[in-house]
């Protein structure tokens, strides 16, 4: 007997896993990679991860080799239904085979056997000799291999969360039944995969509930006469077929691999990695943070690259005070596809650098040197080492998301890698020890704090310094920002401190549940054990630094970049942080009002639907509402959802409108019954007690075009296409002796349009001042511009604003409500009369594929991860992207640019105006009646002064007592 333990890693499964989840990565000779990022990030951290098996001795990653087994002789419909391997893909399998040899494993492929028999096969002989077993893989199939002593694992899972071995019990729990009854279930539920049918209409609930009840798939069978319904029909007529599938559905333990393996395991010893081998692929393949690794570049600076995003690309979590997410309480959300399938540290050149980031082995690091101050002597020797240092990672702790609401419960700071302190100053657990006050702490550091000539950098500093405003301290020195710097580098990646710590310094930060706990059992961060806390802070100080250490240096080596971070994000940061603190002033009177009346018009709406519909329902339930519209009135089905039921979406009411009344109905319903729930019921409910006014949070490292995004409340998404969307903003107000002021660009993307093309008609049109929509009506429809009427008017406008965002003809037509035809001449005769907007559009999408990237006008990156997928569709929709992305980008850091300006021109002046919301192209300020008339003229004269483009820009000005007045 032996407690050696073998491990298997599904390899076939997890490639076309990790081909079809990652974006189309390619290396810098544009072979895709995809495939090879995946697997790689798989194997290492399966390797790695030692909990998961105990310490393998032995080991083999199987796949299935090209051409038939024996099954396609049992049933030649097998596997029928699946598509020609990708070339893509075709084209990264002897890498990965070569790869996974170079990292010490071996590999198998074994003509005529599928890879899950191989698998069955040595496990069996694992068992046989008393060894343990732990197969890695995604597939369903091999749950029936769960024993004792065999164990499954996902290590590519969606999520990006932590694998865990699935035994006996676990089975259970995900199937609903044991191991030994996996093939009888698989056998009623047949194997869509594999083409494998079972008994029709019999999905997982039913095998479950009938092996249950009958014990086996034999019993089920034996019992078949006694189940009733169409279902039992279904059975009955499949009794035939259920022994061939039930063959088909078993992995077979018992294949002849002798000419492969000998009877022992020596042949499956995992080796230690072949360096030298590794490097050359990993250059070859463009596997750069890899190749780093092994040549040791990152070895000495670990650290934790920006705050933690809450739960690590989750939910922010209550209790650290919003440190660790990516950009304020909204978090940031993950990027790419789902979970990126376990791709551990994935990058490429070009289109491929975008993955979401799954945990990754922790590199070799150095000891760390953190320090609890508890003492005012410890307290003043940090005093003295930032107090001379040139540039200090700064982090609080908090006890919420809400910087309104967050208290101050400890400070961590670090001047140089791999040491840091935390000085806690609030933590309040039974037995705490004594901690300094915090008061005085402050007290001591506010000369530092409130220092400009003492630089700071943080991730995601703007929180840190609402917390402290909390505390009267006016917070400057802002110099460096490691989620900035992040999004700055690669916008479409995500921003958060552990996923940049991975990502950058391949180290392992210590999540936020592993001191705080998680869900209902989840502490806030002041009842956390002070040697907890201490590691987790510190930390948070030390890997900031570090991370700011590595990105900076790429920033500053391009001048474009450069300029985006120092002279657009990182002033952009502080402005925000004061129209966040100043806040805009609501009417939650007139809102409560509104609320009013707009129950009172759906509770008319709800009856007009009774009364259309022929019956009560409930409006917002989508399942009666399918039930009502697809089955009652009988009408056609237009999609479907992913699980199959019929959609109600809006695109598909929208579509049932034109023929029926219901849907219409329904529509307003919607419409007005989300103003109800999101503005007019919640705003007021966000008002801050404190001054009465609602505080929104920017985010500025969301979108990656650039643009800011608005959460808690949302106030960049109010409608104003609709009168009661528009009384919304009414409720928006000026306090008494002030006035709301309104900026808004006029036009903006076209302009940039024009200077980006360079088509001479367009220029011209903006230059002399025309209605550019005019000027284009006259153009495409070839009348004299004193002559296009006002229909041709909107079709031009359609048409201007359509084809910046890559509308097609059929997405004309549906818009004008034309045929496509007219829609396609429409185009035509456009491009004809502005040639230089098709040489642009095309130069753009052939930049985007060169490069994976296009820029703005200031040289801000756009990366387009789908730009060289196969996928047709993904690919269409990155090249509209990239038509899109540069005059959406520029209009960003166009008005990035004029709030920077305005700002500081308010602050210098001594102007007691402040801006206090942006919405896209839009700054509405609060203005004192005394200098209304002198921002009516600056403000529009410095936003059109920003920037000199080919075409002049211009800014419009509206002034009122609320915002709709003013807009």
């Amino acid at each position: 007997m032996s407690d050696d333990t073998l491990l298997l890693v599904d390899g076939s499964s997890y490639l076309f896993r990790a081909f079809h989840a990652l974006p189309d990565l390619r290396n810098k000779q544009g072979e895709p990679t995809g495939a090879i990022h995946g697997i790689v990030g798989m194997l290492r951290r399966l390797r790695d991860d030692a909990r998961l098996h105990g310490g393998a001795k032995y080991g083999a990653v199987v796949f299935d080799a090209p051409g038939k087994t024996f099954r396609d002789d049992w049933y030649p419909e097998y596997k029928a239904n699946r598509v020609a391997t990708p070339e893509d893909l075709k084209s990264q399998i002897p890498a990965i085979h070569d790869l996974s040899r170079a990292m010490g494993w071996p590999v198998l492929v074994v003509p005529g056997i599928e890879a899950d028999d191989v698998i069955a096969t040595l496990v069996a002989r694992a068992e046989a000799a008393g060894m343990k077993a732990v197969v890695s893989t995604g597939d369903k199939d091999l749950a029936q291999l769960v024993d004792d002593r065999t164990v499954l694992v996902n290590t590519m899972t969606r999520d990006g969360s932590p694998p865990e071995p699935m035994d006996r019990e676990g089975v259970i729990a995900r199937f609903g039944v044991p191991p030994e009854r996996i093939v009888d279930y698989l056998t009623l539920t047949g194997d869509a995969v594999d083409n494998v049918p079972g008994v029709d209409k019999v999905g997982p609930k039913t095998a479950v509930k009938w092996i249950t009840q009958y014990g086996s798939l034999d019993g089920v069978i034996a019992n078949a006469d006694k189940i009733g319904g169409k279902v039992g029909e279904n059975l009955r007529a499949a009794l035939d077929w259920l022994p061939q599938g039930r063959r088909l559905v078993t992995v077979k333990a018992d294949c002849d691999l002798a000419e492969w393996l000998g009877e022992g395991f020596d042949e499956l010893t995992l080796q230690d990695e072949d360096g030298d081998t590794l490097l050359g692929l990993f250059e070859r393949w463009g596997l750069r943070t890899y190749a780093r690794r092994l040549e040791g570049e990152d070895g000495g600076e670990g650290g934790r690259s920006g705050r933690r995003s809450g739960a690590r690309g989750g939910l922010p979590q209550v209790g650290h005070g919003g440190i660790r997410q990516a950009d304020g309480p909204a978090g940031e959300p993950a990027s790419g596809p789902a979970g990126a399938e376990g791709a551990e540290g994935a990058e490429g050149d070009g289109a491929g650098e975008g993955p979401a980031e799954a945990p990754v082995a922790a590199a070799e690091v150095q000891p760390t040197h953190y320090e609890t101050v508890l003492t005012e002597a410890q307290l003043e020797g940090w005093i003295e080492k930032i107090m001379t240092a040139d540039l200090v990672a700064f982090d609080t702790e908090t006890t919420s998301l809400d910087p309104g609401q967050a208290e101050l419960v400890g400070i961590s700071l670090s001047v140089e890698p791999w040491a840091a302190c935390y000085i806690p100053v609030a933590h309040r657990y039974p037995g705490a020890p004594d901690q300094l006050d915090r008061d005085a702490v402050l007290a001591r550091l506010r000369a530092w704090l409130e220092s400009g000539q003492h630089a700071k950098v943080g991730q995601n500093l703007k929180y840190d310094m609402h917390v402290l405003a909390n505390y009267g301290i006016a917070f400057r020195g802002l110099a460096h920002d490691t989620m900035l710097e992040s999004y700055v580098l690669e916008a479409h990646r995500t921003h958060g401190m552990d996923a940049l710590a991975a990502r950058h310094l391949e180290r392992r930060t210590i999540p936020y549940e592993q001191v705080a706990g998680k869900g209902a059992k989840q502490i806030g961060f002041d009842q956390v054990d002070l040697d907890q806390a201490t590691a987790y802070a510190a930390e948070d100080a030390d890997v900031t630094l570090a991370l700011h250490r590595h990105l900076h240096p790429q920033i500053e080596a391009d001048d474009k970049l450069a300029f985006i971070y120092d002279r657009i994000e990182i002033p952009t940061a502080r402005v925000l942080f004061g129209m966040e603190q100043v806040g805009v002033l609501i009417d939650s009177d007139l809102l409560r009002q509104q609320s009013a009346e707009l129950a009172t018009r759906l509770h008319e709406i709800e009856l007009k639907a009774y009364e259309l519909a022929g019956q009560p329902f409930n409006l917002g339930s989508p399942k009666q509402l399918a039930e009502l519209l697809f089955g009652k009135l009988a009408i056609p089905v237009v999609k479907k959802t992913a699980s199959g039921a019929p959609s109600t979406d809006e695109e598909v009411l929208e579509k049932l409108a034109l023929d029926h009344p219901l849907p219409k109905t329904l529509l307003e319903w919607r419409s007005l019954s989300k103003l109800k729930s999101t503005y007019t019921d919640k705003l007021p409910l966000m008002v801050s007690t404190r001054d009465g006014r609602v505080h929104t949070t920017y985010g500025q490292a969301i979108a990656v075009t650039g643009r800011l995004s608005s959460t808690d409340p949302n106030l960049q998404n109010i409608p104003i296409r609709t009168a009661e969307g528009r009384r919304i903003r009414e409720a928006f107000i000026a306090p008494p002796g002030h006035r709301l002021l309104s900026a808004d660009y006029s036009q903006i993307e076209l302009r940039i349009m024009a200077h980006l093309s360079g088509d001479e008609g367009l220029l011209k049109a903006f230059a002399d001042g025309e209605d550019v929509h005019r000027a284009t009506a006259a153009e495409v429809f070839g009348a004299a511009i004193d002559e296009v009427t006002s229909e041709q008017r909107r079709y031009a406008k359609v048409i201007n604003f359509g084809l910046i965002y890559g509308m097609s003809a059929f997405g004309l037509a549906s818009n004008l409500g034309i045929e496509r035809d007219a829609a396609r001449s429409y185009i035509d005769r456009y491009f004809a009369r502005y040639p230089g907007v098709a040489a642009y559009m095309e130069r753009t999408r052939e930049q985007a594929r060169d490069q994976g990237y296009v820029e703005t006008v200031f040289g801000r990156r756009l990366w387009l991860a789908e730009i060289r997928s196969p996928n047709g569709p993904r690919r269409a929709a990155a090249e509209r992207a990239a038509i899109n992305a540069p005059m959406q980008g520029t209009a960003a850091d166009l008005i990035k640019l004029a709030m920077i300006d305005i700002w500081d021109w308010l602050v210098a002046a001594g102007m007691r105006a402040r801006p206090v919301m942006q919405v896209h192209d839009e700054l509405v300020f609060e203005v004192p009646e005394a200098e209304v008339e002198t921002l009516r003229v600056e403000v529009p004269r410095r936003m059109a002064a920003v920037a000199t483009l080919k075409v002049p820009l211009v800014a419009e000005v509206g002034v009122g007592d609320n915002w709709e007045q003013a807009h």
